[in-house]
């Protein structure tokens, strides 16, 4: 079996004779388990075997190998995309949610940030939050290229601000990087005056909202786009 048969064709249970004791969902669980706890190098399949107390050839019945499993894992981890009826205020609050939503999910489990990288194939799960954001744009009268290019740039922004966090040692990237830098410049004042007295400034104001900033300020740009578009521009 392959990955697309894996992740897209549905499992009925068998008609006849005792039911498995072991389900493809469940392998996939303990694989992320032991992904969130040490990462996505500690998955094995025999590592994922022991999690579910089968062989590891019992598993290799159900996944024929680690890049299925990887697979199976990361549409697993996503999970469903947010309800659109959630959100009732138009397209912004709509995708608003569904990117601070996105970010939730990524920050529990952060190997989802590896395994979402280039050509493969997408799950039902993962593809199904593509669909939620382009249809938050529906009726704004984007383009379907732009539409598709807005949810890669939001995603992009969500990715960047994930991996930032999840490397940062306290949880805090600004805070840390405010904290180096400043150490940096002490005596170099002369130096690097702009930067200098920007970060004296932000010791006023809150920190760590590149999250909330940047995620605003993209949507203000798809905010002018639309209404160019509704005004006939191009």
């Amino acid at each position: 079996m392959n990955v697309v048969e894996l992740l897209w064709d549905e499992r009925p249970p068998p008609r006849r004779g005792p039911r498995p004791t072991l389900t493809v969902e469940a392998i996939a669980s303990a694989a992320i388990e032991i992904a969130d706890a040490e990462g996505l190098a500690g998955v094995t399949m025999e590592r994922t075997a022991r999690a579910v107390g089968v062989t590891k050839m019992a598993v290799y019945r159900y996944v024929p190998g680690k890049v299925e499993l990887v697979a199976l894992m990361t549409d697993l981890a996503l999970g469903d995309p947010p309800h659109p009826d959630t959100v009732t205020h138009g397209w912004r609050a709509g995708l608003d949610a569904w990117a601070r939503e996105l970010g939730v999910r990524l920050a529990r489990h952060p190997w989802v940030l590896e395994t979402t990288l280039g050509a493969r194939v997408l799950g039902p799960r993962e593809l199904g939050w593509t669909e939620r954001a382009v249809a938050a744009l529906a009726g704004t009268g984007l383009a379907g290229a732009e539409m598709l290019d807005v949810v890669a740039t939001v995603v992009g922004h969500i990715r960047t601000m994930t991996e930032q966090a999840t490397a940062s040692a306290t949880g805090t990237p600004e805070q840390d990087m405010d904290t180096t830098i400043t150490a940096l410049l002490r005596g170099r004042e002369d130096r690097f005056p702009a930067l200098v007295a920007a970060l004296a400034s932000t010791v006023a104001e809150s920190q760590d909202q590149a999250l909330d900033f940047g995620l605003e300020r993209i949507l203000d740009g798809v905010e002018l786009l639309v209404a160019a578009r509704a005004g006939g521009s191009p």
